[in-house]
């Protein structure tokens, strides 16, 4: 296995799509429905996650969309790849979630229905989330999650912690593929405000280490932040191989952004 090849493993499991495209045939094939209740998009993605959500708006995929996100570890990111978009919009201070809107008002000339301006990090992404739907008598069975592909997986297990009673779809904002030139792990493709290859591979790494559920990873058997999570004997592979050859890059937690 070489590094591309681990990388792309990671991604796979991190990063998953629970439908091939946001149509509601799709949805219907997967779940018996045409529309899901409710579409929520994480501020931590990359730029390429409002694309995604500009999509799920015109294709009427849910009965309301939110957007989630205050300030985080990877906010600043997102306010300088959303200037190169919107050069007239002034980014200094804005929460992800009004970001993510202004943009997708950009995109359609619609905006989301909630926005929840507070979270800081994946597990308040949730828990502020569910308040938000509670306050606001959202009736929820059946949820679409949009993340950074890094991390899709461990928003539907924070989920699955507090409402395993909602189905829950992922739909990672993009699915970066990696190879290798020159010595240099690249993308195949480009991919609109995505990580620098290297701050990927951290995201990755850090996320294995938080999904695997041992007193050190975020499931029950740790700190108790997400539901269990099963990580196939492939992914850890990977995960070793990719561990051996960035030693220490993987991303650790900013207490900055704690909860």
């Amino acid at each position: 296995m070489n590094r591309a090849e681990a990388v792309n493993i990671l991604t796979e499991f991190c990063g998953p799509r629970d439908i091939p495209c946001l149509e509601k045939k799709a949805l219907l094939a997967r779940c018996g429905i045409e529309k899901a209740d409710v579409f929520v998009l994480f501020g931590r993605s990359v730029l390429a996650g409002g694309d995604v959500l500009a999509e799920a708006v015109r294709a009427d995929m849910a009965g309301c969309c939110i957007i989630v996100g205050g300030e985080g570890h990877t906010t600043d990111t997102l306010r300088r790849k959303m200037k190169e978009v919107l050069p007239g919009l002034e980014t200094e201070g804005l929460p992800e979630a009004v970001l993510f809107d202004r943009y997708l008002r950009m995109r359609t000339g619609r905006s989301a229905d909630y926005l929840e301006t507070r979270s800081t990090n994946c597990g308040n992404n949730i828990t502020n989330l569910l308040a938000l739907m509670e306050k606001e008598g959202i009736d929820c069975r059946s949820m679409i999650l949009c993340q950074d592909p890094s991390m899709q997986r461990r928003m539907t297990a924070g989920l699955a912690k507090y409402r395993s009673d909602i189905t829950a779809l992922n739909y990672a904002s993009c699915r970066p593929v990696m190879e290798e030139k020159d010595g240099e792990l690249v993308y195949k493709t480009e991919i609109k405000g995505m990580w620098e290859p290297l701050r990927y591979i951290s995201l990755l790494l850090g996320e294995i280490e938080r999904l695997h559920d041992t007193a050190s990873g975020y499931g029950p058997r740790g700190k108790g932040f997400i539901a269990h999570v099963d990580i196939p004997d492939s992914v850890l592979e990977a995960y070793a191989r990719l561990k051996a050859a960035f030693p220490d890059l993987a991303r650790k937690a900013d207490p900055r952004y704690s909860s």
